[in-house]
């Protein structure tokens, strides 16, 4: 288990994400979402992450009900705020915005502090719990005056108050991610897909600024939507079908990795988990057989051979972190 900066709330070093069972995509049963919590439970993930976006409320819910049954001191919960759920009735579905939901809710930008109040608020009556452990600004990108001038502030006094143990910004970018490290005192700051074997943008200033501040960074989308788990033709990479070139290096290092005896899922997660500012990797599942897979290879060993073989091919950077056989 790692502290997120200095608020002494603990992560485990893998972590379950919890969109895929707020319909990403397809739908997902009850039973199926219940029974993949229970799987990262059995797993000894003890750190799940959720928000208002993932299916309108349903991923919310569900992570909830799902964790119930469990200590509510014995794992760490985070939620996001940035996007009110107000009701409609336009009808239709969700999958616009990627979720197979019914679209009975819409989506209102709000990063003001009445709104990230607002927003904790409903996400724990939704979650049907008294508190969470971490609450993060969630794609800020289009909004950075307010959420800098009122969405920030608002979660400093939540934090200040007790009401969380620890708040952070989560983001698809590191520019802005950078500039909340150096600017704010947040004590984590959660980066999708920009830190993977095929974009190591954060390597650049993110990750350095991280170490230099104190500040916890959790990793997500290490597999870059889908092309660094299964290779193939028609496979995802930021959540559009991936381009030739980047299918063609992704199939490139399928191949090594299974030349020195492993699998690109576990290098993919090695890789994400190495950097000494890197609290916990978060990974996203919708079904016990998925989070099972991702635990089994997040413990498998990667051999140092395959790690130098990538930098001698210049397919990774040479000062970039890579685990030892001993980690």
């Amino acid at each position: 288990m790692s502290a997120l900066g200095g608020s002494g709330v603990e992560v485990s070093p893998l972590a379950f994400g919890a969109a895929g069972i707020g319909n990403l995509y397809t739908e997902v049963s009850e039973a199926q979402a219940y029974d993949a919590v229970q799987a990262a439970w059995q797993s000894g993930i003890r750190y799940f992450d959720t928000a208002p976006h993932y299916g309108l409320g349903l991923s919310e819910r569900r992570l909830g009900a799902a964790l119930r049954e469990h200590p509510r001191t014995a794992y760490t919960l985070s939620t996001k705020v940035g996007r009110l759920l107000e009701p409609t009735d336009e009808g239709g579905d969700d999958l616009a915005n990627g979720f197979a939901v019914p679209a009975g809710h819409r989506r209102v930008w709000d990063f003001s502090a009445e709104g990230v109040r607002r927003s904790l608020e409903e996400s724990l009556e939704r979650l049907a719990l008294d508190r969470v452990d971490v609450v993060y600004l969630h794609d800020p990108d289009d909004h950075a005056e307010q959420a800098f001038r009122e969405g920030y502030p608002a979660l400093e006094k939540l934090r200040t108050e007790g009401v969380v143990g620890a708040i952070g910004v989560g983001m698809n970018q590191t520019e802005m991610l950078t500039r909340f490290v150096r600017e704010t005192d947040v004590d984590v700051v959660l980066c999708a897909g920009r830190y993977t074997l095929l974009d190591q943008r954060a390597l650049t200033e993110l990750l350095p600024a991280a170490v230099e501040r104190g500040v916890s960074v959790v990793v997500g989308g290490a597999f870059n939507s889908g092309l660094l788990a299964d290779p193939r033709p028609g496979a995802t990479f930021n959540y559009a079908t991936a381009p030739g070139e980047l299918l063609d290096r992704a199939l490139h290092l399928k191949t090594l990795a299974e030349r020195h005896g492993t699998t690109l899922r576990a290098a993919a997660l090695a890789f994400c988990s190495a950097h000494p500012a890197v609290a916990s990797v978060l990974v996203g599942a919708r079904s016990a057989a998925e989070v099972r897979d991702c635990a089994e290879q997040f413990e498998a060993t990667v051999p140092a051979g395959f790690w130098q073989e990538l930098k001698e091919a210049d397919l990774l950077p040479p000062h970039a972190p890579v685990p030892t056989e001993e980690t």
